[in-house]
């Protein structure tokens, strides 16, 4: 915003600005100095000049705003994606190299962590130490879902974090409200603990205490990186908050994600990948779905939109206009 005393992130929307919108869907349009009070209604493209009288200011729908607001953040989702993965890039060949000053201190600022089952511990022990905040992406995993011994022992561990006066915030993908793992995670917890969905998340992240944290260190996590530096814990930590504020509600309150011309927002998820030319594999492992699901929507896509084949399935969906946030 260019004015110093209006200042708010672009996909919010301020109580002055809802108040003024409400009042121009209402009446069908406000004068134009009536928004001196929300500019925000402008910058985001609520609100725009009547064709016949630039000084009225005719609203949008709700449904092509709320769309537009949704394509704001999935760009804003891919960003914050792309800017992961140059990290890892960058901090790959760094971690091949022999040992540096920093691992001969007592706490090194970063250490690498050999096996799931060492990594699964060092977890544990930076959270027996938290006092105050835990901070997790977890891509659903379905080899560890289908496992009641790993499911029991994370709610016992969060508990006893929670039952020290802690909090407790998850990000998932969409396909985890559906997720007997989640749901029963959920349930058995009592605290301040607050889950959220998106439809890709980043690879798995721990932030304890905003303190350490710990992603993983190769394709297959057999190997985890533990993180203490604090310009790096600065950074995931901007990078959870980000992602945060563009998820829906899981738990303890689910809002569900609108359905908007009889395609899902799942469907426009994968919609979005296949436009990318993606193949059923890597859409259902970027979405946290197995392939047969994943399938299944695009089929339920294809016949909603009058898809015959593959190729023209794609053109139809840039025809559709369901990616735009107009459409």
């Amino acid at each position: 915003m260019t004015d110093g005393t209006h200042r708010h992130k672009d996909e919010e929307l301020c109580e002055a600005g809802l108040t003024l919108y409400s009042r121009a869907l209402r009446e069908g349009h406000v004068d134009s100095a009536a928004a001196a009070a929300a500019p925000c209604l402008i910058d985001i493209g609520l609100l725009h000049p009547a064709v016949d009288n630039v000084d009225r200011l005719e609203p949008i729908t709700p449904a092509v705003a709320l769309q537009r607001l949704l394509r704001t953040s999935d760009e804003r989702i891919a960003r914050e994606r792309r800017r992961g993965e140059r990290l890892a890039d960058v901090f790959e060949p760094l971690m091949r190299l022999g040992t540096s000053p920093a691992a001969n201190e007592d706490t090194p600022s970063l250490r690498i962590l050999s096996g799931k089952e060492r990594t699964g511990q060092a977890i544990e022990e930076a959270m027996a130490e938290g006092r105050h905040e835990l901070l997790a992406i977890q891509p659903l995993d379905s080899k560890v879902t289908k496992r009641p011994d790993i499911l029991e022992g994370a709610i016992k561990r969060d508990q006893a974090f929670l039952d020290r006066g802690a909090r407790i915030r998850a990000l998932y993908q969409h396909t985890a409200r559906h997720a007997p793992y989640a749901r029963a995670r959920y349930e058995h917890l009592t605290g301040d603990v607050e889950a959220r969905t998106l439809d890709e998340v980043t690879d798995r992240l721990i932030i304890v205490d905003r303190t350490v944290a710990f992603i993983p260190a190769n394709a297959d996590r057999s190997l985890a990186l533990e993180v203490r530096h604090p310009a790096l814990i600065a950074y995931f930590i901007n990078t959870f908050d980000r992602f945060w504020h563009l998820a829906t509600p899981m738990h303890p309150r689910a809002v569900q994600p609108p359905t908007l011309n009889g395609i899902t927002p799942r469907q426009r998820a994968i919609a979005a990948l296949l436009i990318e030319g993606h193949t059923d594999n890597v859409i259902a492992e970027r979405l946290g779905m197995n392939v047969r699901t994943a399938r299944v929507h695009i089929a339920k896509l294809a016949a909603t939109l009058g898809s015959e084949s593959r190729a023209q399935l794609g053109y139809l969906i840039g025809q559709s206009g369901i990616l735009d946030p107009e459409g």
